[in-house]
């Protein structure tokens, strides 16, 4: 079938199979290896990305139910060289440790942080309740959160 999606800000047509998820779309046809695939369930939340805004898991979405729309990968967040500074905090707060769960944590901390500019610690810690990570014990996390909304309230 084909597909016609903006992901990133850039057009892209292709023919698909109606049964390829979409994130094998966006690792295995378009070389974004920034989503990451975990459980293949939406557990665990790695593949997470901004469907039209949302962010929403990639794993249980066939490519085909995106036709149309707009998706933004971890991939599409810096801009012109610079971080994000949802991307800057996990750095700079070292929100991460082995990253595998990084790009979908920072994807619905972004999401997060559209919804809510000044998040307290425990919607910060119930917005990324949906994301699991395996290393850090989710403080320094929390931490990268609060430094990009203070950068970004700034």
């Amino acid at each position: 079938m084909k597909i016609e999606v903006t992901i990133n800000g850039e057009p892209h047509v292709d023919d698909v199979e109606p049964r390829l998820l979409l994130v094998h779309y966006l690792r295995d046809v378009l070389g974004l290896t920034g989503t990451h695939v975990g459980c293949e369930s939406s557990i665990c939340g790695a593949c997470t990305i901004l469907l039209n805004g949302l962010a929403m898991k990639s794993c249980t979405t066939l490519a085909v139910q995106a036709n149309g729309s707009e998706i933004t990968t971890i991939e599409g967040l810096a801009q012109n060289g610079d971080l994000h500074p949802v991307q800057e905090g996990f750095w700079e707060c070292h929100g991460l440790q082995c990253g595998f769960c990084t790009p979908g944590m920072i994807i619905s901390v972004h999401q997060l942080l559209e919804r809510n500019a000044k998040p307290t610690e425990a919607e910060i810690r119930r917005g990324i309740e949906g994301n699991l990570c395996r290393c850090t014990g989710y403080q320094h996390i929390v931490d990268a959160v609060q430094y990009a909304a203070k950068k970004m309230n700034a």
